[in-house]
């Protein structure tokens, strides 16, 4: 059991029975979302959980591994999810549509990937990040104003193949407390990619070449010295995480039925991806993962649980002020910070016994 355990995680064991419970925790909490988590909305943070935990893990694989700041994953991204959304809404709701806009957004990503880094990563790292942030940018714009194409600000709704329609149903009535639709189906198809796509990233950090990168990023004169070339290096790298950032949004356009700059392409997207890597501690996969399920959860439930806190307070009005569901995203800033300092490797780290 131990050994399939550790090939299945390309031999990266989470070392912490702490840190292995929440995992399995995590990976049950998920694959069991519709059974012990019944409604709509949690249901929703479920799926954003399992998208977001590939997309921080795409951004860790650059930002972690290999030490390059890019303000371009929003853009891939989006990428993706507008591949999708574009592909149904101009042609029949159909499988072949489908595929259709997901191998063309992937390679475009990995195009502009490539040009991205083989232009770029051959100077200071700082001027790649400031590129990626001009091009990130460029789409954004081009998002809103190709509104003809693209839907402009209101973005796209699109329907599915009728396999995933919420309207199919499988079962004439509910069982086990579930609907069993096209809804449920199409939350396990996101459940299921989205933890493939993980274990790759996993089985790439921890393979030699993910070993090279590691190396590059603590000293890249050294890893050049023994004859690696770190633009090459760093480029391919950047053509992963692109393809995975890229394939996240795929999966969350599928979840959705929705396309828009809002959704996709926002800064503040790549801020909450910065975030989410942070918290779960940069380097380190299960980092991504735990990072990013902790700070989905507080962005749907913060507000909920202020709440109740604040209605308990009633009886000292400062206080119930001070925690008004309406100041969440203060305490959800006071949280990170808080995060940041007792935790400055991140959660994994910390569970790992790091400094």
């Amino acid at each position: 059991m131990k050994t399939l355990c550790s090939t299945v995680l390309s031999g990266d064991t989470p070392r912490s029975r702490l840190l292995a419970g929440l995992l399995l925790a995590l990976l049950l909490g998920l694959l069991l979302a519709p059974f012990l988590f019944p409604g709509t909305r949690a249901l929703n943070v479920a799926a954003r959980i399992c998208v977001f935990i590939v997309l921080a893990a795409s951004y860790d694989l650059l930002l972690g591994y290999t030490g390059v700041v890019s303000f371009a994953h929003t853009m891939f991204f989006g990428i993706g999810a507008y591949g999708v959304g574009i592909a149904m809404f101009q042609a029949e709701a159909d499988w072949l549509a489908l595929l259709a806009g997901a191998v063309a957004s992937l390679l475009l990503a990995l195009l502009l990937a490539l040009l991205l880094g083989v232009l770029s990563l051959r100077v200071r790292t700082i001027f790649f990040a400031m590129v990626s942030l001009a091009l990130a940018s460029f789409f954004a714009t081009l998002a809103s104003q190709f509104s003809a194409f693209t839907g402009g600000e209101d973005g796209l709704s699109f329907k599915l193949p009728a396999l995933l329609s919420p309207a199919t149903q499988f079962l004439s009535a509910p069982w086990l407390g579930v609907d069993w639709s096209g809804k449920l189906l199409t939350y396990y198809l996101v459940f299921f990619c989205s933890l493939a796509l993980f274990l790759l990233a996993l089985r790439v950090v921890n393979s030699p070449f993910g070993k090279v990168l590691q190396a590059i990023r603590e000293n890249d004169f050294r890893a050049a010295a023994i004859g690696y070339n770190p633009v090459l290096y760093r480029t391919v790298a950047n053509c992963l995480a692109a393809l995975l950032a890229c394939a996240a949004g795929i999966l969350y356009a599928l979840w959705l039925r929705y396309v828009g700059p809002d959704t996709t392409l926002s800064f503040n997207i790549m801020i909450d991806i910065l975030l989410m890597v942070v918290i779960g501690g940069m380097g380190s996969m299960y980092g991504a993962a735990l990072g990013a399920a902790v700070f989905v959860i507080a962005q749907n439930y913060l507000q909920d649980g202020m709440k109740l806190l604040s209605g308990s307070l009633e009886a000292a009005p400062l206080l119930a002020g001070l925690f008004h569901p309406d100041r969440w995203m203060l305490w959800l800033g006071v949280l990170f910070i808080l995060s940041v300092y007792f935790f400055p490797s991140g959660i994994v780290g910390r569970l790992r016994g790091k400094p």
